[in-house]
């Protein structure tokens, strides 16, 4: 590929903008804490969804996408569209509370609601174990997928396509902070949804793809563009579709779609002007990462298999690249290379901007639980703010050479994606719980923190290690998720509960309601405490009716988007029309949300 004079005007000018955002605001970004990470706690629900929808726009997710059309269909889409019923739960009932606690970080909220020096130990573990640990990773499968399209699309090695993407990065992200973050995201999505809208309608002009037509009833991918996986493959089925869909969305933390919220979506939420805002925001980021982004990346996707069938002729085109890393996730980049010259700086751009919104993203969050929750908590007490900001800056500096070191050993991104789902897998129940029981503990955080890495560890390391007989990755998450839970459960009913002030505290401010906290208030009334202002009705049959048509609205836009584009009228009416109704009933009872 030969970037003409104008593909590179595209680069430079997306590059002088973004370093230019951050010289905007890093005067007041570096005023405060609150500013550096929170934003002041003052921006727009459309600001912040477009935000993280940005975020999870990342170079890697269209490769991820790839990946799973490629092996399985659009179909293998169920292993990340079934997280979608965890967006809609954070969005009707976790939202509003993670606004109400009013925390600087998630991790800041396990001193609010748990109690002792082992609510201190897990908040500042948690801190270094997600902030730095967790995070590192996440950002090292970004910059893969970055390496690869360096190098199928530029011929840049693997150094030199890091060190240039975290030069400009790095430098926006330490001068300007969230705001910087927030304003450069809405940006950079424009760019990544224009570039990847025109790279699918470009795959489809080829010659040898013949339009939209031509390719799905080409033999490669005729078998390939059911929106459901066949039925007659239990271990496809139960890999892509059932397990993701009962037992994956609420068991598993996994970046973007934490059970109950948590990480940058949180950050967002907390970073909200109030408890509608942070509704809104999440709304807005889970229709338009589940509903609207997909099928630009699924057509070319499916384009893929007409040019590069297999991972050999992958291989063959791209000698250059090393082997190692050419897996089916190259497909995409590989792509476009047939991207016309004077336009290609566009799609370079728009790739470009999804990691680099993504890696800022990450960035500041993970810079915010390190300053936040483990240097001003257990290293100095009492700093001013200046210093913490720059504290912060150093942090952001660090975590971008350790990422971009360890993206250099990985090899695709749906290794990377299972390695976080089992590390994840069976704390997800504990975090929709602890709003709601008041008999967990931080003693359960930690049991399921460490039960899951080290079932994670087994699985990964030590089974094949031992030279086992393979166990395929749903019964891995299944053994994972079964052992996790039951082993926190166990060490809930054994330790001693949170001290009953903490728990009065907690309720009183953020006031989550249900029947787990009768013991809490029944207590607190007969210690003498007024509870009448608490003892509110509980609207979680409201919100559950907002989870359930947020779901039907955006499932249905989905798949309408793929029946209309594979000429599936009537198919496509029915799941258009079952959509506008429910966004029409949504919005509708919308104000009837409760909220403080």
């Amino acid at each position: 590929m030969i970037l003409q004079f104008v593909d590179w005007l595209w680069i430079i000018a997306f590059f002088a903008v973004s370093l230019g955002v951050g010289l905007s605001v890093a005067r007041r970004a570096g005023s405060s804490t609150n500013e550096f990470f929170a934003s002041g706690k003052s921006m727009p629900w459309w600001l912040l969804g477009v935000s993280m929808v940005a975020t999870t726009f990342s170079a890697d997710t269209p490769n991820l996408v790839t990946d799973l059309v490629r092996q399985h269909g659009v179909a293998g889409n169920w292993l990340w569209w079934a997280f979608l019923l965890t967006g809609m739960v954070t969005v009707f009932i976790y939202a509003k509370l993670w606004r109400r606690s009013d925390v600087l970080t998630d991790v800041e909220f396990y001193e609010l609601r748990y109690s002792g020096k082992m609510a201190a130990f897990l908040r500042g573990f948690r801190a270094i174990y997600l902030g730095v640990f967790f995070n590192v990773i996440i950002m090292a499968t970004v910059l893969l997928a970055a390496i690869k399209i360096g190098g199928v699309m530029l011929g840049l090695s693997p150094f030199h396509v890091v060190f240039w993407m975290s030069i400009v990065v790095v430098l926006y992200s330490m001068l300007g902070g969230l705001r910087g973050v927030i304003i450069t995201d809405a940006i950079q999505f424009v760019i990544a949804m224009v570039g990847s809208i025109y790279a699918a309608k470009v795959v489809l002009g080829l010659p040898e793809i013949g339009g939209l037509t031509n390719l799905l009833t080409h033999p490669n991918v005729v078998n390939k563009i059911s929106l459901l996986p066949d039925f007659s493959d239990s271990s496809l089925v139960l890999t892509v579709f059932i397990i993701p869909l009962t037992v994956q969305w609420w068991s598993v933390w996994y970046p973007g779609a934490e059970p109950g919220g948590g990480g940058y979506v949180a950050q967002r939420m907390l970073a909200a002007k109030d408890e509608k805002n942070a509704m809104g925001a999440t709304l807005f980021f889970n229709l338009a990462h589940y509903g609207l982004r997909p099928w630009p990346w699924i057509i070319v996707a499916l384009a893929s298999m007409v040019l590069f069938p297999d991972i050999e002729s992958l291989k063959s085109a791209f000698p250059h690249i090393d082997p190692n890393i050419v897996k089916n996730d190259l497909a995409y980049s590989a792509m476009l290379t047939y991207l016309p010259a004077g336009v290609l700086g566009l799609v370079v751009a728009s790739l470009i901007a999804a990691v680099m919104s993504t890696i800022s993203t990450h960035l500041n969050w993970g810079a915010s639980y390190v300053v936040n929750d483990f240097y001003r908590r257990f290293v100095n007490t009492d700093p001013n703010e200046k210093s913490l900001v720059n504290v912060g800056r150093l942090t952001i500096l660090a975590l971008m050479i350790m990422a971009a070191i360890l993206a250099l050993f990985l090899s695709n991104a749906l290794q990377a994606f299972h390695i976080m789902l089992q590390i994840g897998a069976g704390t997800g129940l504990l975090f929709l719980l602890r709003w709601f029981w008041w008999r967990i503990n931080a003693a359960s955080e930690i049991s399921a923190m460490i039960i899951s890495f080290l079932v994670a560890i087994y699985f990964e390391i030590i089974h094949p290690w031992l030279g086992l007989p393979y166990i395929i990755e749903w019964q891995r998450l299944v053994i994972g998720v079964g052992i996790t839970t039951v082993g926190w459960i166990i060490v809930t009913f054994i330790t001693s509960p949170t001290d009953y002030e903490t728990l009065f505290n907690f309720y009183k401010k953020v006031r989550p309601g249900g029947p787990g906290w009768r013991v809490i208030l029944a207590q607190a009334e007969s210690q003498g405490n007024d509870i009448s202002d608490l003892d509110e009705p509980w609207d979680i049959s409201t919100s559950l009716l907002g989870v359930f048509l947020g779901l039907v609205f955006i499932y249905n836009g989905l798949f309408a988007i793929g029946f209309w584009l594979y000429g599936n009228t009537i198919p496509a009416m029915i799941t258009t029309l079952f959509s506008l109704i429910s966004a029409v009933i949504l919005f509708r009872i919308w104000p009837k949300f409760k909220v403080h």
